[in-house]
């Protein structure tokens, strides 16, 4: 089952998300279980593996990092159970300062303001990606998807960093 089509929605990385919620919400009120409370059994098991089929539709569409891995996996591109790690010297010199500069935030002179200074960052950092992601999926070819692969992988290293940043606001403002 493709998940674009199981939304009516054209192939693409850059989505309307809000059109998204909208039409999963309108096809889990079609299939969700208590409409079929009075329907047989085989109905009602149906009910539920459609919900299902539709939560999981909507949780990989929702996000880019899963969604930009989906488009990758309907081009063949298969990176949920890979081996092959990031080997980009240059972007994991700049995570390994980024963490540090996370580790700091705490005891910087205003914590607020560095955080704030520090997710601005990761935001731009990951639109940038994304953007990239655009352009390589677009020239679909095998270098181009190779090359949107290891975007991939780095947006899951950028939105861990995200992550973390929570953690350390939650820090800041539990004081």
């Amino acid at each position: 089952m493709n998940y674009f089509e199981l939304f009516a929605l054209a192939p693409s990385f850059e989505l309307d998300l809000v059109e998204l919620k909208a039409k999963y919400l309108e096809l889990q009120r079609a299939v969700h279980p208590d409409k079929f409370a009075n329907a047989s059994e085989r109905e009602r098991l149906i009910s539920v593996q459609k919900a299902a089929q539709i939560n999981d539709a909507f949780t990989v569409l929702n996000a880019t990092d899963s969604r930009a891995q989906y488009l990758l996996e309907l081009a063949g591109f298969e990176l949920a159970h890979e081996t092959q790690t990031l080997k980009d010297p240059m972007f994991l010199m700049q995570q390994m300062e980024l963490r540090e500069t996370l580790e700091d935030i705490t005891s910087a002179a205003d914590p607020e303001q560095a955080l704030a200074d520090f997710q601005d960052e990761i935001t731009s950092y990951i639109k940038d990606i994304n953007q990239q992601f655009v352009t390589l999926f677009a020239k679909n070819d095998h270098a181009s998807l190779s090359q949107a692969a290891d975007l991939v992988r780095k947006i899951k290293f950028m939105l861990k960093l995200v992550q973390e940043a929570l953690r350390v606001e939650e820090k800041i403002f539990a004081y």
